[in-house]
């Protein structure tokens, strides 16, 4: 039997058969994040989406999952990143009130495994689903030279969601006695994962499967676990008719660094660091690494994930919503006369 002759492209470090393979396997998964609003199928040149109507406002963002992509890779679990990416950006945009309408991925490697690519994809199109947001399109890049030959390979997404000129949340209407109300993360989301990955590989030498400190659950989970979404949590505090006066997503920069993001320049965010018990995985990265305290909570998010801030007559309201959707909200603190800070009391 003859072999089939290699391409040229092929040889030179970029199949473009393995890449239309890959794409075979992910047209039905795609095709199942599908909303009312998309105008196109997967292969044209641009996604085609409705446009939301008059008085309606666009919000996008861009991001990436960052090094957590390295402990993905160490693991060889490759169906949760994708899910990882959407969600950041889902929180990321719901904090101006914005509902998602669609989202693009970006993945970028030396070469391609169709496999992987279909497991990255899922992963994609399960966040998708769970939030109600199509994968409108995308781009996948082959880059030898470039890309490690590892097999690595880097994800950027970015998303489009709406928001009525109304129901837009800036924080500039937050006063003095506000009141801040935390929803927990599932773990470290998608920052923090350089130095994490210092202290558990390199200082502690603890491997994947090693357990944390204290706990039944290995490093892999506690590193995998997915950055999970608020936006059912968030929706459901609009539903019971609070107006929510701002919202911080808690990524890079901790509370410290985030919450001032919402923040109008005559109010400081003050945390009261007592009202919930920070997650064992951060515990003991601190104790690890002898960090001190305060840059702790600027790098991690030290299980907080998401903030509101609401009038103290909306507060009863609003953790009764936040309970029904299985969010298991904490009263973390409240607005005070300042500068426009985080304040952090109760360190110790």
């Amino acid at each position: 039997m003859q072999q089939k002759k290699q391409s040229a492209y092929a040889a030179a470090g970029v199949d473009i058969d393995e890449m239309d393979r890959g794409l075979a396997k992910i047209k039905a998964d795609v095709k199942s994040t599908k909303t009312p609003g998309v105008l196109s199928d997967i292969g044209r040149f641009g996604g085609l989406f409705r446009s939301p109507g008059r008085d309606k406002i666009l919000v996008a963002s861009t991001d990436g999952v960052g090094t957590k992509l390295k402990v993905a890779f160490m693991a060889g679990v490759h169906d949760t990143v994708g899910e990882d990416l959407v969600n950041h950006c889902v929180n990321d945009i719901l904090t101006q009130g914005a509902t998602p309408l669609f989202f693009l991925d970006y993945l970028g490697t030396a070469k391609l495994d169709a496999a992987v690519f279909a497991k990255v994809i899922a992963g994609f199109c399960r966040g998708c689903r769970r939030n109600g947001l199509a994968l409108l399109g995308g781009e996948t890049a082959e880059m030898p030279g470039l890309y490690p030959e590892s097999g690595e390979y880097d994800l950027c997404g970015t998303i489009v969601g709406e928001v009525s000129r109304r129901d837009m949340v800036t924080g500039e209407d937050i006063r003095e006695g506000d009141m801040l109300v935390g929803l927990p993360s599932t773990g470290l989301q998608t920052n923090g994962y350089s130095l994490a990955r210092r202290l558990v590989f390199d200082v502690a030498k603890k491997g994947l499967g090693d357990f944390v400190p204290g706990t039944r659950t290995t490093f892999q989970k506690a590193l995998l676990a997915v950055h999970g979404s608020f936006l059912k949590p968030v929706l459901a505090v609009r539903a019971a008719g609070v107006a929510i006066r701002g919202m911080a997503h808690i990524t890079g920069g901790g509370l410290v660094d985030n919450v001032p993001r919402m923040l109008p320049k005559s109010v400081d965010a003050v945390f009261d660091c007592r009202a919930w018990k920070t997650p064992p995985v951060f515990r003991f990265f601190e104790e690890t690494g002898k960090i001190d305290k305060l840059e702790m909570y600027r790098v991690f998010n030290m299980g907080i994930g998401y903030v509101l801030c609401v009038r103290p007559k909306d507060l009863a309201r609003t953790m009764a919503a936040l309970e029904s959707a299985k969010a298991h909200p904490v009263v973390v603190g409240e607005i005070a006369g300042g500068k426009g800070r985080t304040r952090l009391e109760n360190l110790a």
